[in-house]
């Protein structure tokens, strides 16, 4: 299996210095096809542990999708409809959601002239902006319960990347709800450009990280973490932090 992480960490390593993705997966096919989240997960810990950046092992989503494909509906599957796991897999549902809908205003914002063409949707933009915020609880059950446990066994270069963007989605979030309670005080030009720029972020980079913990992190920690009780435990801990506003009724 380590000779397996090897080779793996090999091929993360020159898809990152944009050696030519399909050259590179040609050459892994049998690797790829053989794949778990796990192995995943500690080809990326290996390079971290090399000295290679969180930052710098992002944009491997579109590799990781081929690698990872339909494994989520296996994970959820076979889990109970109150697990840990299951309420983060719902939550991310709902998030999508929101992020599509902030995508949508954002458009229509991009065509407009002024702020009085149409009043009604910037009180949607700042509905939808609070919205994403109230992730946070979401955000705070993995941060508190899920990523220390994976951490303890040993699983902590997913964890670290995991923490790292939530903290940068976190500030733009932020700054999306303020702008969108500030609107008045804004030349509208330099508005659209705020939101546009702060919407593209939240949408690409949540979108990115939503697929990254289910397709990886999520199916990592279920492999890891076996102990039943361990689970009911985390549930209880999860209990005590809170859901978000759109948490599926369990």
């Amino acid at each position: 299996m380590e000779n397996k992480i090897d080779k793996l960490a090999d091929i993360l390593k020159r898809l990152n210095n944009n050696e030519d993705p399909d050259s590179v997966k040609n050459e892994a096919k049998e690797l790829i096809e053989d794949l778990t989240a796990e192995e995943l997960s500690l080809a990326e810990q290996k390079l971290i542990d090399e000295g290679i950046e969180a930052e710098e092992l992002r944009g491997l989503c579109s590799v990781h999708i081929e690698m990872l494909e339909g494994q989520l509906n296996g994970l959820k599957a076979s889990l109970p409809h109150d697990h840990v796991l299951n309420t983060f897999i719902e939550e991310h549902d709902e998030i999508l959601k929101l992020l599509d809908r902030l995508e949508q205003l954002n458009a229509k914002i991009q065509k407009m002239k002024s702020f009085e063409e149409d009043t009604e949707i910037f009180k949607d933009l700042k509905n939808t902006a609070e919205d994403i915020l109230n992730a946070e609880k979401h955000h705070k059950r993995e941060e508190d319960v899920l990523f220390p446990e994976m951490e303890k066994l040993g699983i902590t270069g997913p964890t670290r990347i995991m923490r790292l963007e939530h903290d940068e989605i976190r500030l733009r979030k932020r700054k999306l709800v303020e702008l969108a309670n500030n609107i008045g005080y804004i030349h509208f030009t330099d508005f659209k450009n705020r939101v546009n720029e702060l919407s593209n972020y939240i949408v690409f980079n949540m979108r990115d990280h939503i697929f990254k913990e289910n397709y990886i992190l999520y199916p990592t920690a279920y492999e890891a973490i076996t102990n039943d009780n361990l689970w009911s435990d985390m549930k209880k801990r999860c209990d005590k932090i809170g859901y978000c506003p759109f948490t599926p009724l369990k």
